[in-house]
């Protein structure tokens, strides 16, 4: 059985190809529940370490010292597009991302720059930093956000619980969703392409708000420019992590899509999840991130049955359901990797 080196690991098992164990990074593994991240954090806000490579370099390289995970993945925030497409977007204390100029009318979309995301290259420059520092080591994932999920921002202005003002524009004007979907598709498209030339080795597109829409509505309105991004990257020839939240009522229309490996949440069963889209992509997920607060011989028993439930098919990559909470205790975080890394498989 052909075997993977070391730093190969998580590509290898993006392709569902046979690894010496398996693969594991987390969701938000650099952020607030690391010291070293806090202490710069206390100093800068978000779009200040976005913003300046060596920063950002800086926190993304920090998990990969203290945990010893397979993969780094670029400080960044799926927002940062929206800015050289002409929005205005802040960081406000406790409640997250703002957008002042939110698109509201046709006008609005009109407006939208799809030709500067040239200045998006400060990620670029923190991706060259990393894959410099890291020398083969680990690889660095890139990310973009999922076009549904960053016309959801663009259109609440920020984060909702109920989706009214994006769910009205799409069911009432389907003509203007189409023509802001695809500019956003071609502003993504341009930021992954950035990425990858800049040496991220895998791209993940986060679909975080597509759980809240129906499985009608997500074939009809969002399927189709999801699938036209994943494409474009693929082109790329590096593969790509489809992940959405709360989509496991649709997780095979997901995967129609597209990606090379499919991120799923806690919500279902990984080996339901696997068997669902045929095995015909790597599976990345799906530990529910509280499970990081337990005690370990808890912690142990519920990573044993996630390795256990994907057996020994090539293509699982450890990894939780979202992302790692902020109060998380860097301890588990660790033991986790541990236990994947001591895992026996029953043949």
């Amino acid at each position: 059985m052909r075997m993977a080196p070391v730093s190969g690991r998580f590509l290898e098992a993006c392709r569902r190809r046979s690894t010496d164990v398996r693969p594991v990074w987390f969701m938000r593994q650099a952020g607030r529940y690391l010291k070293p991240y806090r202490d710069i954090r206390a100093k800068h806000s978000i779009l200040e370490i976005c913003k300046n490579a060596e920063l950002a370099a800086t926190v993304t390289l920090q998990p990969i010292d203290i945990l010893d995970v397979d993969a780094a993945i670029i400080f960044a925030d799926l927002l940062l597009p929206v800015e050289p497409m002409g929005l205005k977007l802040e960081y406000r204390s406790g409640e997250g991302p703002h957008i002042e100029n939110s698109v509201t009318e046709p006008g609005d979309i009109d407006d939208l720059s799809t030709e500067n995301t040239d200045d998006l290259g400060y990620v670029g420059e923190a991706i060259k930093a990393v894959t410099t520092a890291l020398a083969g080591r680990v690889p660095v994932i890139g990310f973009v956000g999922a076009p549904f999920t960053l016309a959801s921002y663009m259109i609440e202005g920020g984060a909702s619980k109920t989706f009214v003002k994006t769910k009205s524009l799409m069911f009432s004007n389907e003509v203007m969703w189409r023509r802001l979907m695809g500019k956003i598709v071609d502003v993504l498209g341009d930021f992954a392409g950035l990425q990858v030339a800049a040496g991220a080795r895998a791209i993940q597109v986060f679909d975080s708000w597509v759980g809240a829409l129906s499985p009608e509505d997500y074939v009809r309105f969002v399927q189709p420019y999801s699938r036209a991004l994943i494409e474009r990257i693929r082109q790329s020839g590096v593969p790509v992590i489809h992940f959405g939240t709360g989509a496991s009522g649709y997780l095979k229309e997901l995967h129609a899509a597209g990606g090379d490996v499919i991120g799923v949440d806690w919500r279902m069963n990984i080996d339901q999840a696997w068997m669902d889209i045929g095995y015909r992509s790597a599976i990345q997920g799906n530990l529910d991130p509280v499970a990081l607060f337990a005690p370990l011989p808890e912690l142990r028993t519920k990573i044993t049955d996630l390795l256990t439930r994907t057996g020994t098919r090539p293509g699982h990559i450890v990894n939780l359901g979202h992302g790692i909470l902020p109060e998380t205790p860097v301890e588990n975080v660790k033991a986790a990797v541990q236990i994947v890394r001591e895992f026996q498989p029953r043949h």
